[in-house]
């Protein structure tokens, strides 16, 4: 009921308007904007669309619509030849139950279409923009089906899709890549690569790069239980590797020279005793207390100066100091790993233990023990270490009229920058010491 000349050269919603936030204007837009969108015919199998009759009032009718893109020779959409039927009739004769079956089929053919699109819409954004690489390969030949950015992004920005791997990245062949995707489709067994070398080709310089992958190969079953693909999902890791290896590097490096230090302490403390008459347990002293610092040294240097264990700890250092006699002395205590700085008080303060256990105390008989134990307590934002050292069976021990550089030593504490406290306790049944300090939760 209206004339060509009404509707030409106005906005669809301008011709035939409809509330904005209606399901009517929803549906035709959300129809309108996919095809303009992808280049590709779509369908609308029922649809409410209300205009004005006759009178200028509303009148409730329903439709069938198929948008088809007009395009231009580059694939550029022009237009959309929108062909509409009215089957308001069909919709509106409910006491004929076929028809209305129809209606209600086609209603609900409508809407799985469209979550279908929408749900496939998201899966295709998500799996272009995920973080890792990421490909999906069919068949026995091994063909890309799909490959996100990352995985372009990987291999020098190469189209992939659709082709076998050996096609699209023959590099990878002689490298022993497609003998293992065989592998997983015949086992039906993922495989789990860690920092595995690959070599890859540049397309912009042509040379290879070589890169440290971690990833998964996983194979694709079907309903028949038959492998219909491999899954290839993983993240390049070849920044952490190069880092890693930078770091040790220069571990070893600060090992080397702290090493060289200790020793030319070492040398010049030896020369200046010498000068010193009757300073030859001084000299032992200073020299067991730079093994002790030497040793927690090592301890840290092998494990790239990260947290290490509070038993290796403790066992390293007293069996340094205590050698055979090292079996009387009993550890128990959690897993509790340490910072470095405290790692290397804590050596210090159980070299002293031990040594004056040795000369005056629970070592230095036959029947002396010595028992250390630790405990962990879990507070809100850090935990609380209790140490306690404890010696039985030994001669009896008094406190020293004056503190030597030993017991200065042990009752600093473990840092100087955490909450941290030593007491000793010189008992009749043996020396008691208790150590007590805070370890943040990011301290390991």
């Amino acid at each position: 009921m209206r004339e060509r000349a009404e509707l030409a050269g106005r906005p669809m919603f301008e011709a035939f308007p409809s509330a904005s936030g209606s399901e009517s204007h929803k549906s035709l837009s959300r129809s309108l904007e996919r095809v303009l969108a992808t280049g590709e015919p779509d369908e609308i199998a029922l649809i409410r669309y209300d205009i004005s009759g006759s009178g200028g009032a509303m009148e409730e009718r329903y439709w069938s619509a198929t948008h088809t893109p007009l395009t231009d020779e580059r694939g550029n959409v022009l237009y959309i030849l929108q062909h509409t039927v009215d089957v308001t009739e069909l919709h509106s004769l409910r006491r004929l139950r076929d028809e209305v079956g129809v209606v209600q089929r086609a209603q609900a053919v409508q809407a799985r279409n469209v979550d279908l699109a929408e749900e496939t819409n998201r899966l295709r954004t998500l799996f272009g923009q995920a973080p890792g690489f990421v490909a999906v390969l069919e068949g026995p030949e091994h063909r890309f089906l799909m490959a996100n950015d990352a995985y372009r992004s990987l291999v020098g920005g190469r189209d992939v899709v659709g082709k076998r791997v050996s096609e699209a990245l023959p590099e990878v062949v002689r490298q022993g890549f497609v003998e293992l995707l065989d592998s997983v489709a015949k086992s039906r067994t993922a495989y789990v690569g860690s920092r595995e070398k690959v070599q890859l080709t540049s397309t912009e310089l042509g040379e290879n790069d070589e890169r440290f992958l971690d990833f998964v190969y996983q194979p694709i079953v079907d309903d028949a239980g038959e492998v219909s693909g491999i899954f290839v999902q993983g993240h390049d890791v070849t920044e952490q590797v190069h880092s890693e290896e930078r770091q040790e590097l220069m571990i070893n490096e600060l090992n080397h020279r702290v090493k060289n230090t200790l020793a030319i302490v070492q040398g010049l403390a030896m020369q200046s005793f010498r000068q010193v008459e009757g300073s030859e347990t001084a000299r032992a002293t200073f020299s067991a207390r730079l093994h002790a610092l030497a040793a927690a040294h090592t301890k840290l240097t092998s494990g790239s100066w990260k947290a290490a264990s509070l038993r290796d700890i403790v066992r390293g250092s007293i069996e340094a100091t205590a050698g055979l006699d090292a079996s009387r002395v009993v550890l128990a205590g959690p897993k509790v790993p340490l910072p470095p700085q405290i790692s290397v008080s804590l050596a210090m303060i159980v070299h002293e233990l031990s040594t004056n256990a040795i000369k005056y105390g629970a070592l230095s008989v036959p029947e002396g023990r010595v028992d250390m134990t630790w405990t962990i307590e879990p507070q809100a934002s850090y935990r609380r270490l209790n140490i306690v050292w404890a010696e039985t069976g030994g001669p009896p021990i008094d406190r020293p009229e004056r503190g030597g550089f030993g017991l200065r030593l042990i009752e600093s504490g473990l840092s100087s920058h955490l909450p941290s406290a030593a007491m000793v306790d010189f008992r009749a049944e043996g020396l008691r010491c208790t150590i007590e300090a805070t370890l943040w939760q990011d301290d390991t």
